[in-house]
């Protein structure tokens, strides 16, 4: 069954990046492409509240006009990438709507901006973009630039769990022209203790030579067992933390897409939002596809 991409729009200019964006893989892919846009119920009880009996009609027009706006900004659309969307228009909270129409529609792909005028527009802040990202089970792609071109160069943290088995068997599906960056942050979970312990300086440093190596090893072993061409896709294992690596490679290897998983190897990875997704989240110049 050919995946569905949703495109979550709060009709402002900024959330037009990642409609454009949707439009783009939506043409490049082949893919049926729903363009959706949620009213919170909220605003019609504001509505009832201030102006009773007229608030009915008040409210039909409120959806009538974000009803002629996704139509226009579909046709607009559809003259620049040759695509057709459905337009969803839809009744209650954005992240809830949002997500219950992702799965009711099977969206293989949920896209949505980093800035609006409404929801979007706390997208970076934590507790929108958390909230999404742990109600829906699609993957999201959050566009902070405007797309130009097809996902050139894409960088994928990988902790050798099945979540970044994932991400990165979807970027592939999503940009197969993409060459890829495999990034593994090599934790050295010990060395704090043998620093305490004082344990002898060779030895802590073999213990890291040690780490790198075996990391570098099982990059090697993922990408033939994925057959990805070498020496094209890069492997680098480097001691750090995985938020702060990925963003200082982004820029390093000139990548306009980081992926990453939204579960990691730790049970304690349940609260990765909270860490290193939402940090990257935050802080990526590119744009970020958060895999499930």
């Amino acid at each position: 069954m050919t995946p569905c991409i949703l495109a979550a729009t709060d009709l402002s200019a900024p959330s037009r990046h990642a409609v454009d964006r949707a439009y783009r893989l939506a043409a490049e892919r082949g893919w049926p492409l729903t363009l959706a846009h949620a009213i919170a119920p909220g605003l019609f009880d504001e509505l009832q509240a201030m102006l009773g009996g007229d608030a009915p009609s008040i409210a039909d027009a409120v959806t009538a006009g974000a009803c002629a706006r996704l139509a226009g900004l579909n046709q607009d659309l559809r003259r620049t990438h040759g695509v057709v969307a459905r337009c969803e228009v839809l009744s209650g909270v954005p992240v809830t709507a949002l997500a219950s129409h992702a799965e009711a529609i099977g969206a293989g792909l949920l896209v949505l901006g980093a800035r609006g005028e409404d929801f979007l527009r706390q997208l970076m802040l934590g507790s929108t973009a958390s909230r999404l990202l742990r109600k829906t089970r699609r993957p999201v792609l959050v566009v902070k630039q405007p797309p130009h071109e097809s996902y050139q160069r894409a960088l994928v943290a990988i902790d050798f769990s099945p979540a970044s088995l994932a991400a990165l068997r979807l970027v592939r599906h999503l940009a197969p022209g993409a060459t890829l960056v495999l990034l593994h942050a090599v934790e050295l979970p010990f060395e704090g203790k043998m620093q305490y312990a004082n344990v002898d300086d060779e030895i802590i440093r073999r213990y890291r030579q040690e780490a790198q190596q075996e990391a570098v090893r099982k990059l090697r072993e993922l990408a033939a067992g994925e057959q990805l061409p070498l020496p094209a896709t890069r492997l680098l294992a480097l001691p750090g933390k995985p938020a702060r690596l990925l963003l200082e490679h982004e820029q390093e290897e000139d990548c306009d897409l980081i992926v990453v998983g939204k579960h990691g190897v730790n049970v304690v990875e349940e609260l990765l939002l909270g860490s290193t997704t939402k940090h990257v989240l935050g802080e990526a110049q590119g744009d970020v596809l958060v895999s499930v």
